[in-house]
């Protein structure tokens, strides 16, 4: 049996380096006489120089591209509580702050998933979290509050009945930050060394000016309707023009230095340096050659620039190198540059910095010179919300729902007084979603990314129509050890599953270890709960015999007996040391290692002396460690040595404590402040080889840096790298695959950043379960499939063929519950890890960038076309405005019909969507047009059946074009995610 390609990056799977996103430095600048002019620290980022030799040839050093925290992820009041019916509260809590809250009941793209979804303003920031649905028990607002760690307040909250409360709320939620960007653009001519040079240059080069048309459009900036950055559109008093462009959904201005007013008079260029100095991110076109002397942020006079992007291009090779500083109080951001930091291919170039600028300025945002001034400014706008709704309380709200349940439909006693309040409601936010889209501060998600490519956690399909419910697993070479309710089976996609144990042996935790020939196994039946070791060499040739599954009657031999009773075991995860095995027996710990290494392989083994079917008499017990309380979480820490400074990591009632292997002493790590504690993972992770912990609990997850020192203790103590952050909705089990952290919900998978807890992207999974994550992840998901449809392997077409998630849309179309003909199924699928941590990625540096065409099913397409990934999608304010003004009377038309329909609603009609689609499609007059890949023709926000599928222009229609279909595959039928994606979690596309 073959090993499993991810064996080896199983163990480093934790290992990271922060030396990826660069190292703090001084900087000192210099005249030209050598004179000292000023200093500051930058973090410097040049990408890593010590694995350039390893590159293989067509390859380049990995870096993944995302949004950091993307504003269709995180501005949730815009797009699930904005113009829906929905509850606010206001309050105060314990110390006599006023604090708001807001339930919307939602279904995540309509997947039979309904969900709480809500968000407490207070001062200290924003909160939001997701709660489960049930209809059989309802939720109260005091039980959201305890969700959120809000346990004690004045009285109880009251509901906001005032429609007008949802523009007030607006405002709270844009506090966050815009979402639209100015960035300066500096031009530098080689050997310049003072900011006053470089503003002095009325005009820019060749190269330069090349640059300016990759990075956007020039535009004329008096009649200029679109965002402005502080630029006069009027009197043409900051220059004529521009450039301007959109990227996934931000409106971008430049602020460039020789288009900014120049004064002959003034040496220092006033003018320009007003708004090129109050930028917080600024990029330096710098010339000549690399051994020229260098820019440093320090010979620019600005406290409000806290990042620089150095960009040099090399006209012989046609190729740009980046470089960038960072204020040392900036937190880290990506994407971490590639090693080395040179882009042959310019538009992968442009959106490799347009997304590094975009997560800089948000970092920013978070030192604390831009926190304290946001929590500020959050505090007086909630405290002046609270006063002037004051005098309002005994009038506009109702005591009677304080405390009661939070209810997605009105009492009938009072159905129709409640109906005419709701349909004001309703018509008073959608009013108001409609002038934010109109005025451009509206977050959205209208663009796909800028390069058409294969996100790094998209799985395949590894076994379709999985017929059991699956415990645990671990991978078997190519195959799957799964444990199920039918009995341990070896599943592999080409083959029957195979029966490795009966349902006699309950399998509830599992360890395959190929290179020690061992599996370990904790099978749970009551009190006589047990931990069995056994060869896999002996397995396998079982297997080979083709014998019955074995059942606990014949594994009496493989048993460790002092492990009766146990409920939890963990192993260490570096496997280059001695195995360690500590179980978990009630408030027990039972240290058990095994006494020597065998070669691995059942070759290896089979030319030995005469070898015991049965591994037990290789293991030894060391010692007994007694907790003050039984472990519902445990992992083991390998100490920096492999002597005796191995931790163990438990949880138990409030609290993570270390322990002492050698000594067994106790050492509290963190205490949870919550009324009830669920534990989740403590996972070991190791940067640049020191250890530390990812905690994880509730929907709050801690980074903690722990330092060993003498006498077999360690010391954890607060560090620049700490974090911590909350997950958006509760998990059920974490994975930690650098530079990516996975959190697995019943119905969502979360992927977040290790380095920095930022969002990257939110999936909704259909009764999701993780099986297993030790070396490739491994989940069940649920499938809508068609009883005539081909529900076989996708694993021999996917690797070839494997179409990207469309991008989201702002009205998805959501289909009924299941038709006839439509079951429900559960797949298993894979996300191999090498994808996750990987170092490089195989393919050109000059790829050809290639649509993708994805078709829903006909069971649920709802009879949308073909809907192709294409490059991020661009409309100027103009098509908006346009756009707006021909649909207003169709969306009042949608609330004389029963309430608008918007992103969240459910059960939108396809005639009225029909008939939405074709009042916004055509292409628009006057629309701003650019070569850039991330621009596509003006109509494409109207009409993706058509615009997206199109973007050179032309127009045909994708529904009825044969070679649409055979530039991209399909979606398999067996595929869970087949309904088009919402605006805020992309459905993944699984193979």
């Amino acid at each position: 049996m073959k090993s499993s390609v991810s064996e080896d990056l199983g163990c480093r799977r934790g290992d990271f380096s922060r030396k990826h996103y660069g190292s703090v430095e001084l900087l000192i600048s210099s005249d030209a006489d050598g004179a000292i002019q000023r200093a500051g620290r930058f973090r410097v980022e040049n990408g890593s120089s010590d694995e350039n030799a390893t590159a293989l040839p067509g390859t380049w050093r990995r870096t993944d591209v995302h949004l950091e925290n993307p504003e269709y992820h995180t501005r949730w009041y815009f797009k699930y509580f904005l113009g829906q019916v929905h509850q606010n509260y206001i309050g105060n809590d314990a110390e006599k702050s006023p604090f708001f809250l807001s339930v919307t009941l939602s279904d995540q793209n309509n997947q039979r998933v309904p969900q709480y979804r809500a968000i407490l303003w207070r001062k200290t920031g924003t909160q939001k979290i997701c709660l489960p649905y049930s209809p059989t028990k309802t939720l109260s607002v005091k039980s959201i509050l305890s969700a959120m760690n809000l346990e004690k307040f004045e009285k109880g909250p009251r509901e906001i009945f005032h429609p007008e409360i949802q523009k007030d709320l607006l405002v709270l939620e844009e506090q966050e930050g815009s979402v639209n960007f100015k960035f300066g653009v500096l031009f530098a001519k080689d050997g310049q060394l003072t900011d006053d040079e470089m503003f002095s240059n009325e005009i820019g080069s060749d190269a330069f000016q090349k640059f300016l048309n990759l990075l956007g459009d020039t535009i004329t900036l008096k009649g200029w309707t679109g965002y402005r950055g502080g630029l006069d559109t009027k009197n043409d008093t900051t220059g004529i023009h521009s450039v301007y462009t959109v990227y996934q959904g931000h409106e971008i201005m430049f602020h460039v230095s020789t288009m900014l007013p120049y004064s002959k008079e003034n040496k220092q260029q006033v003018e320009r340096k007003r708004h090129i100095g109050n930028d917080i991110v600024t990029i330096v076109f710098q010339e000549g050659e690399e051994s020229s002397p260098a820019f440093k942020p320090s010979m620019i006079r600005s406290h409000f620039t806290h990042i620089f992007a150095l960009v040099r291009y090399d006209q012989q090779n046609d190729n740009y190198r980046l470089k960038i500083f960072s204020e040392e109080s900036v937190p880290l951001f990506g994407p971490s540059l590639p090693s080395p930091p040179v882009f042959t291919d310019h538009q992968e170039f442009r959106d490799f910095l347009l997304v590094k600028l975009i997560n800089g300025e948000k970092a920013t945002l978070e030192t604390p010179t831009f926190a304290q001034k946001r929590r500020r400014t959050l505090d007086m706008l909630i405290r002046s919300l609270y006063q002037d709704l004051m005098p309002d309380l005994h009038k506009n709200m109702l005591n009677r729902r304080s405390f009661s349940d939070v209810l997605p439909e009105s009492p009938k006693s009072a159905r129709k007084k409640e109906e005419a309040r709701q349909a004001e409601f309703v018509r008073i936010g959608q009013a108001l979603k409609l002038k934010s889209i109109v005025r451009g501060d509206a977050p959205s998600s209208l663009a796909a990314s800028g390069i058409c490519k294969k996100e790094p956690w998209e799985p395949q399909c590894f076994c379709s129509n999985f017929p059991h419910e699956a415990v645990c697993a671990d991978p078997w070479g190519q195959a799957l050890l799964v444990s199920t309710d039918a009995g341990v089976l070896l599943v592999d996609d080409d083959l029957p599953s195979v029966p490795v144990f009966d349902r006699t042996l309950p399998v509830k935790q599992m360890h395959v270890l190929e290179t020690l020939d061992l599996l370990v196994l904790r099978a749970d039946k009551g009190k006589d709960a047990r931990l069995f070791v056994f060869r896999l060499s002996a397995l396998q040739k079982g297997l080979e015999g083709k014998q019955a599954g074995k059942g606990r009657s014949d594994c009496r031999e493989n048993k460790l007996e002092k492990t009766k009773g146990c409920h939890l075991y963990a192993i260490n995860t570096h496997h280059n040391r001695e195995l360690r095995v500590v179980v978990a027996i009630r408030n027990k710990l039972l240290l058990i290692t095994r006494k020597h290494n065998k070669p691995s392989g059942g070759t290896s083994i089979s030319l030995l002396s005469p070898v015991s079917e049965s591994p037990v008499e290789e293991f030894q017990y060391i010692r007994e460690i007694c907790l003050s309380d039984s472990p519902a979480v445990m992992t083991l820490v390998d100490g920096p040595t492999e002597e005796s400074d191995n931790l163990i990591c438990v949880a138990y009632r409030h609290q993570f404590d270390m322990v002492n292997e050698s000594t067994g002493e106790a050492f509290r790590l963190h205490h949870v402040e919550a009324n009830r504690v669920n534990f989740v993972a403590a996972i070991d992770v190791y940067e640049d080889g020191e250890a530390g912990l990812l905690l994880c609990y509730n929907y709050s997850c801690i980074y903690k840096k722990i330092c060993p020192f003498n006498g077999g203790s360690f010391l954890v103590q607060p560090s620049a790298s700490d974090f911590q952050f909350c997950w958006n909705q509760a998990p059920c089990a974490i994975v930690c695959a650098f530079p990516y952290l996975l959190a697995f919900t019943t119905d969502s998978m979360e992927i977040r950043l290790v380095v920095n807890g930022n969002l990257v992207h939110t999936a909704v999974v259909p009764q999701l379960q993780l099986v297993a994550s030790r070396s490739d992840i491994y989940f069940t998901a649920a499938a809508a499939m068609h009883e005539n449809s081909s529900g076989g392997s996708s694993k021999g077409t996917s690797a070839h063929n494997s179409p990207q998630t469309p991008p989201g849309r702002d009205t998805p179309v959501f289909p009924s519950s299941l038709g006839e003909g439509e079951i429900q199924s559960k797949n298993l699928y894979k996300i191999p890890l090498r994808n996750l941590v990987g170092r490089s990625i195989e393919r050109p540096l000059k790829s050809p960038l290639v649509s993708k065409v994805i078709t829903p099913p006909t069971a649920i397409g709802v009879g949308l076309a073909a809907i192709p990934v294409t490059h991020s999608l661009s409309l100027s304010r103009m098509e908006i405005k346009e756009i707006a003004s021909r649909t207003r009377r169709e969306l009042l038309g949608l609330l004389d019909e029963g309430g608008p329909r918007s992103e969240g609603t459910p059960k939108a009609k396809p005639k009225t969507r029909k008939r939405l689609e074709e009042s916004q499609g055509g292409p628009k007059p006057g629309a701003v047009r650019s070569t850039s890949s991330d621009r596509i023709p003006s109509g494409s926000l109207e009409s993706p059946s058509t615009s997206e599928a199109n973007p050179e222009g032309r127009d045909h229609s994708t529904s009825s074009d044969p070679a649409a279909d055979r530039e991209g595959s399909l979606v398999p039928a067996s595929s869970p995610f087949q309904l088009p994606a919402s605006s805020d979690e992309d459905i993944i596309d699984l193979k």
